[in-house]
């Protein structure tokens, strides 16, 4: 298994609110993040570097996760924490009050990927049955889609693509989907924020990830392509590929 985290500023936001990263708990398991800021400068940031910075932190102190239900259990507690925590922080700090941040979490073994999401931040799937969107978006917009109200095409443009339905943070309790997914050799897991997502189309993400250039490539391909596209958000991704290959990356 390999794994590469990056992420760009784009072309337009003065700060990167997003964070994310991969971390290793004493067993070598893998735990990949991207959580996306809201809240303006200083509480975006704010919300989600707290985020990373306690999974992280709790995460080393992991000894091992045999099932997916120990995966789901572990993510469901601590991002729960971690709610509580950015809630009363907000809570106690005026120049914060109102921050959140979405996130999308997995952690992947060699024989399975068990994936935490709040919000519009996603987990993709590349596999011998194509690339698809694994995770559902916690979005107005997707409720609408959904409901047969609107069609996925008019969710592309529509005026209202960003307000939120969940996000991590802006109340005391908050609902998380759970989804545990197989690997196969050859797989690839995508988490990423809407920087990505709302610029390069699921066909581009599929070119760019089934290439033959190393991981690093394929990151740096897609936020390329996102900063061509306008750039107008943060980018973030993590991309964890289920197979050993002589290449780096």
């Amino acid at each position: 298994m390999k794994a590469v985290f990056m992420t760009d500023r784009g072309k337009v936001r003065q700060h990167n609110e997003d964070s994310g990263g991969i971390f290793f708990n004493s067993r070598g398991i893998r735990l990949a993040i991207v959580a996306d800021g809201m809240g303006g400068h200083r509480a975006g940031d704010v919300a989600s570097k707290m985020t990373i910075d306690t999974l992280s932190e709790r995460w080393k102190q992991v000894e091992d996760l045999a099932t997916p239900h120990d995966a789901e259990s572990w993510l469901k507690t601590n991002i729960e924490d971690v709610n509580r925590l950015l809630y009363q922080h907000s809570e106690n700090n005026p120049e914060c009050q109102g921050m959140g941040t979405t996130i999308v979490a997995a952690i992947c073994t060699d024989l399975f990927a068990t994936i935490a999401n709040i919000g519009d931040s996603r987990g993709y799937l590349c596999n011998e049955s194509g690339f698809k969107q694994v995770t559902e978006d916690h979005s107005l917009v997707n409720e609408l889609v959904r409901s047969g109200q609107i069609s996925k095409e008019d969710a592309e443009f529509h005026p209202r693509k960003n307000v939120l339905l969940r996000a991590l943070g802006t109340e005391l309790n908050v609902e998380m989907d759970l989804t545990t997914i197989t690997f196969e050799e050859g797989d690839m897991l995508m988490l990423c924020s809407d920087g990505l997502s709302n610029k390069v189309s699921e066909q581009e993400m599929y070119d760019i990830v089934t290439d033959h250039n190393n991981l690093e490539q394929k990151a740096g391909s897609l936020i390329e392509l996102a900063n061509e596209h306008g750039g107008e958000d943060n980018i973030t991704l993590v991309l964890v590929q289920f197979h050993d290959e002589s290449e780096s990356g």
